[in-house]
């Protein structure tokens, strides 16, 4: 059990008598940091939850906005952190398996996943194991299902070698009249399960996934890693759309985190309902399952649907011609109880409402008081420097990773992986971007700049592709909340994170908190990961690669003196340190708008280009247009807009928010130029797309497929 004395008490307060060892498994498991949120939905209040295109926000399996006039955009993020260190083919595979069915219990059809993955540097053997079948999972799963996965983001470092983190984002498209929740609204109805078999697997998920790991834990922990199924997953799916097209579904629920318990006491809580369940109907998969393990159980591809009595039979029928186990297990009540029998008999009798929603601990959180080292940083030639940067494993090419994906299932990927953003059709005229971004390492240095600068790249990210950005999802990966400097992290990152979204109007519509990422004392980066999903016209599609020799280079946003946690200190120098880059909130947003707004009022196709700047700074994003476009440039360094005098180090790896490459055509970039400075932004032409080297100042001159050679490859030559 890993309920605290004091959850002890007030449970037994709560029921006035002692529970019996099923219900205490029942509240073990509700109680749980994983399934309660009992230590952050405090500090989650601070984000903005409401706006113009928001149909449902938190609190449901998937987060909703307006999409078009008849269609909603579902989006949902979780984290299989735990699993995947334990089992990481089936703990990745059945991450992908949990958010695909948190789409589909609100009515929605998935059309694109996205992972953020980290782990430690791919020199370790254990590292590559852990790489190499993580995302062997997620190709396994979602190709198998027929979802694209679509954009994503690895991040390699040190802090993650016993303890990865995998997150991964869903989206899913649905008509406003077809939208259900997770509820069971009315008296009478019936609860029927559907898809896989309960079995013994995952059997404490929820509490393995809310402690700390050991080294122990591979061995240990072996039976709370669900198995997933992705062929029975596609019939669900199937066997789950005609029954929503064909049946009068009252409420809709997966199976995940928590099982039956979670599932059925949340779905009548929230209709403050009851519930009675008879055990001996659960369809099972291993003969002499006690009530505990059933409850329990975390096996996968299960749902729930509530339906009227008279419709039980129909929604049968449809189970039956997929072959997927189904049985109706209970009825909603108007007692607000959750009531097992067997045989008659009652084996456990809770309240719904102390189940799915346990009280808050108000957790200490304390700055850290230690002061780190700081190592004086000597100028490096630029050139090996960046040829050094961008055959880094965090800046190389990910096609290593994407390429196992497929990317084009379902003919809706208009932007392919490799960009700053993927993009989506929605039909022939409008379209979404959807990205996922994280910076651990700023974060590390400065929780609330790290988490605001988290929002603002994926921001961004969504941006330089043309669409503007309508919501957030997140996944909030962090150590252990017990510990006063842990929790001050998070608290601070939820703070820089939702001035962020306030400032853009982006509210924060769905996510998750996944707290004791350590390992024996070794506490994870704090990781923030933001998934922003944004909604264009297809005429307003930017890429990032350079398209015509003569075009102009605009930078938009000043560069400042912000190596500190930068990939350059990182990768080229081999620390960690300094103070991570502000975001100036004004200069953010003002950046953004003056892209978006270039972007729509270009209809003659003058803006060809645009890339936003993040990790790398400047040498590594026109690297980065050079090496996709196969075209040179040629950079002035000294029009680059900055409000102080800066070295060449920090103009070419400054990790400054709020800035963009543009490039546009030659005879309108006066224009263009006086156009953004009339909203009082920073920006100056500072070179041409020009040749096959990219050339800047004194200091750089790279022919493009030397660029190319660094910056290919690098992963491959560890995963061979």
């Amino acid at each position: 059990m890993a309920l605290a004395d004091t959850e002890f008490e007030y449970i037994k307060k709560e029921l006035e008598r002692e529970p019996n060892s099923l219900e205490y498994g029942m509240l073990d498991i509700m109680f749980s940091e994983h399934c309660s949120y009992k230590s952050s939905r405090p500090i989650l209040r601070l984000f903005p939850n409401e706006g113009k295109n928001v149909i449902i926000g938190p609190g449901d399996d998937a987060g909703i906005v307006e999409l078009t006039d008849e269609l909603a955009l579902v989006i949902g993020m979780e984290s299989h952190n735990h699993p995947s260190a334990i089992e990481p083919y089936g703990g990745a595979g059945t991450g992908i398996g949990g958010i695909i069915r948190d789409i589909i219990s609100m009515g929605a059809k998935p059309v694109a996943l996205l992972d953020s993955l980290r782990f430690g540097y791919l020199e370790d053997p254990k590292s590559r194991y852990l790489f190499e079948h993580v995302v062997k999972g997620i190709s396994d799963y979602g190709n198998r299902v027929g979802i694209p996965t679509v954009g994503g983001e690895v991040e390699f470092d040190e802090n993650f070698k016993a303890n990865p983190l995998v997150n991964v984002l869903c989206v899913g498209i649905v008509s406003k009249d077809s939208i259900v929740k997770g509820i069971a609204p009315n008296v009478g109805d019936i609860f029927v399960l559907m898809g896989g078999r309960t079995g013994r697997d995952g059997i404490h998920g929820v509490t393995f996934a809310s402690e700390e790991l050991t080294t122990a834990s591979e061995i240990e922990d072996r039976p709370a890693v669900q198995v997933g199924d992705p062929f029975t997953k596609k019939q669900v799916m199937e066997a789950t759309f005609e029954a929503l097209e064909k049946i009068d579904i009252q409420g809709l629920k997966d199976l995940g985190g928590g099982g039956l318990t979670c599932c059925i006491s949340e779905m009548a809580a929230k209709s403050e309902n009851g519930a009675e369940v008879d055990i001996t109907k659960i369809p099972l998969r291993e003969k002499g399952m006690t009530p505990y393990e059933i409850m329990l159980s975390e096996s996968q591809e299960r749902m729930v649907f509530v339906v009227h009595p008279e419709d039980v039979d129909d929604l049968m029928t449809i189970f039956k011609k997929f072959e997927l186990p189904a049985a109706a297990v209970g009825k909603v009540t108007g007692t607000g109880r959750f009531v097992m029998t067997q045989k008659g008999e009652v084996i456990s009798d809770l309240p719904c409402q102390l189940l799915s929603d346990p009280p808050v601990i108000k957790r200490e959180a304390k700055k850290p008081e230690t002061t780190p080292e700081y190592v004086e940083i000597e100028e490096v030639d630029p050139e090996e420097a960046l040829l050094k940067l961008l055959s880094s494993q965090n800046i190389a090419s990910k096609k290593w990773v994407y390429s196992q994906y497929d990317h084009e299932v379902q003919i809706r990927t208009v932007v392919k992986p490799g960009d700053d953003a993927a993009v989506m059709r929605v039909d022939d005229e409008r379209a979404f971007a959807i990205t996922s971004d994280c910076n651990s390492i700023h974060t590390q240095l400065d929780p609330y700049h790290g988490g605001a600068g988290s929002v603002a790249e994926a921001i961004r990210n969504v941006v330089s592709m043309g669409a503007e950005p309508v919501c957030i999802a997140d996944c909030l990966n962090f150590g252990n909340p017990e510990k006063p400097e842990v929790f001050w992290q998070f608290k601070e990152c939820i703070k820089g994170m939702s001035d962020v979204a306030n400032c853009f109007s982006t509210p924060v519509i769905s996510g998750n908190v996944s707290f004791y990422n350590e390992t024996e004392g070794v506490t994870v980066n704090p990781s923030p990961v933001v998934g922003v999903a944004g909604i264009m016209d297809i005429k307003d599609i930017r890429t990032s690669e350079f398209k015509n020799s003569g075009d102009k280079i605009i930078l938009i946003g000043a560069t400042h003196a912000e190596l500190g946690g930068s990939e350059f200190y990182r990768s080229v120098h081999g620390v960690v340190q300094g103070k991570a880059p502000q975001v100036r909130m004004e200069q953010e947003y003002g950046s953004a708008m003056a892209v978006l707004e270039l972007i729509k009022n270009d209809s003659n196709g003058n803006v060809t280009a645009v890339h936003d700047l993040s990790a790398g700074g400047l040498g590594v994003a026109i690297s980065e247009m050079t090496i996709a476009g196969g075209l040179g440039a040629r950079i002035d360094l000294s029009k680059v807009p900055a409000d102080e005098t800066l070295t060449v180090s920090e103009i070419l790896f400054s990790e400054s928010h709020g800035r963009y490459l543009v490039t546009v055509e030659k005879d309108v970039v006066d224009e263009i130029l006086n156009k953004i400075k009339s909203n009082n932004i920073s920006a100056a032409i500072i070179g041409q797309v020009n040749g096959d080297k990219l050339v800047m100042n004194e200091s750089i001159s790279i022919p493009v497929e030397k660029l190319k050679k660094s910056y290919t490859g690098v992963i491959e030559k560890f995963m061979a």
